[in-house]
C-alpha cells in the first residue's frame, strides 16, 4: 500500500497475481458470467433476470451492529430515493456534530441498487466506523436512463438535502460538513456532482472533501493496464466498452468528458471550490492508469488530492469485507475525514 499527496509519484509494481482468497476469486468469476448474460448485444438489460440475482437488504428502522436505516424518496416519478444510515452508538448518538457522507453505489451505471446486500453493507461500515450519516442514493440506470441522468440524480439529491433537511437528519447531523464518496461509476458520479456542486448555492450543505474508491473513468486510448490486464474480473475492457456505449449520448465517443474527465475535452476545474480529494487504485484495476491521471489532473488544477495505491488488489476489493485490505480502506477513509474535518 502506498499513499501519495504530491505531483511527483511512482506506481508501485504489484505481484504476478492480486492477493485474493479463493472464495473471493469464485464470486468475482460468478458476477462477472452473470452481468454479462444480463447484457443484450443490442445495447440493452436483462433487467428482470438481473433484478432476481442482485440481492437486497430492506431498511431496518431496529439498529443492527448499532446502526439503523430508512428509505427516503425524494422523487417518486423518476424513483429516485435514497437510504439513509444512522449510527447509534452511544459515542455517536451523543456527538454534537457529525458529519454526512453521500454515497454513490459502483456498478458501471448499470447494474445494482442502494438496497444492495453489498453496498447496504458497506454503506453500514462507514456510518459505525467513522461514525458519519451516510446518504446512499438510488439514482437511476442506464440503458433505459442515460448521461446526466445519474449526475441529474446526485444533483437533485444534495439539494433535497439541504432544503429539507431538519426532516430527514437527527439534529446532530452537520450538513456543513459533507463529503461526497462513491466506488467505481458511482465515482465517476461524484466527481461530476462535485463539480456541479461546487458551482450551486446551497444554504447549509458544503461539500468539504471527496471519497474516490477506484472511479470508472476512460478514453479512447488503450492503456498500459488495460492491455495487461486483459480480461480481469467485472471491468474488462469489452466490458467497459459496453457500458460507455450504452451511457454516453449517441454519436460520443470514450473522450466526452463524462469519461475522460482529464482528456481533451476536459473541464477548467481550476477556478471552482472543487473539494480536497482522496484517490484510491488498485494494481490489478485495468481502470488504474485512468484513476492516476485524474489525481494529477487534480493537482494541475491547484487541487488537494491524496492517491492511496494497493498494488496487490484488483477492483472493487473493498466490498469484499473478508479482505484485510478492505478494513484498511475504511479506516484510510475514517483519517481522510478525521483529517479535513481538523482543517474547518
Amino acid at each position: 500500500m502506498t499513499t501519495t499527496n504530491s505531483d511527483q509519484h511512482s506506481s508501485p509494481s504489484p505481484a504476478t497475481k492480486p492477493s485474493i482468497p479463493w472464495k473471493t476469486r469464485l464470486v468475482l468469476t460468478l458476477a462477472s458470467a452473470l452481468t454479462d448474460t444480463c447484457r443484450r448485444n443490442d445495447g440493452t438489460i436483462n433487467r428482470r433476470f438481473m433484478n432476481v440475482l442482485d440481492v437486497k437488504s430492506p431498511p431496518n428502522p431496529n439498529p443492527v451492529n448499532f446502526v439503523s436505516t430508512s428509505d427516503i424518496t425524494v422523487d417518486a416519478d423518476r424513483r429516485l430515493w435514497f437510504r439513509l444510515f444512522t449510527p447509534t452508538a452511544p459515542s455517536a448518538a451523543e456527538n454534537p456534530s457529525l458529519p454526512v457522507i453521500v454515497f454513490f453505489h459502483g456498478g458501471g451505471f448499470t447494474f445494482l441498487t442502494a438496497a444492495s446486500k453489498s453496498y447496504d453493507a458497506v454503506c453500514r461500515r462507514f456510518a459505525r466506523k467513522l461514525p458519519a450519516f451516510v446518504v446512499s442514493v438510488n439514482y437511476r440506470l442506464c440503458p433505459e436512463h442515460r448521461y446526466p441522468s445519474q449526475y441529474d440524480d446526485g444533483l437533485d439529491v444534495l439539494k433535497f438535502l439541504d432544503e429539507n433537511h431538519d426532516a430527514v437528519f437527527p439534529k446532530n447531523a452537520d450538513l456543513s460538513k459533507c463529503f461526497l464518496a462513491g466506488d467505481s461509476a458511482g465515482a465517476n458520479l461524484a466527481h461530476h456532482v462535485a463539480v456541479r456542486g461546487s458551482t450551486s448555492q446551497f444554504r447549509v450543505l458544503k461539500i468539504v472533501g471527496l471519497i474516490s474508491i477506484q472511479p470508472f473513468f476512460g478514453g479512447e486510448e488503450r492503456t498500459e493496464a488495460e492491455n495487461r490486464l486483459v480480461g480481469s474480473p467485472l471491468v474488462s475492457v469489452s466490458r467497459t466498452d459496453w457500458i460507455w456505449k450504452v451511457f454516453l449520448p449517441d454519436g460520443s465517443n470514450r473522450d466526452h468528458a463524462a469519461a475522460n474527465v482529464s482528456g481533451p475535452n476536459a473541464m477548467d476545474i481550476s477556478g471552482l471550490e472543487y473539494p480536497d480529494t482522496v484517490v484510491f487504485v488498485g494494481g490489478f484495476d485495468p481502470l488504474q492508469d485512468w484513476q492516476r491521471r485524474y489525481y494529477e489532473w487534480l493537482k494541475k488544477s491547484g487541487k488537494d488530492a491524496t492517491l492511496i495505491e494497493y498494488p496487490n488488489m484488483i477492483h472493487a476489493f473493498y466490498v469484499f469485507p473478508e479482505l484485510p485490505e478492505a478494513s484498511q480502506l475504511i479506516a484510510q477513509v475514517k483519517d481522510f475525514v478525521s483529517k479535513r474535518l481538523s482543517k474547518i
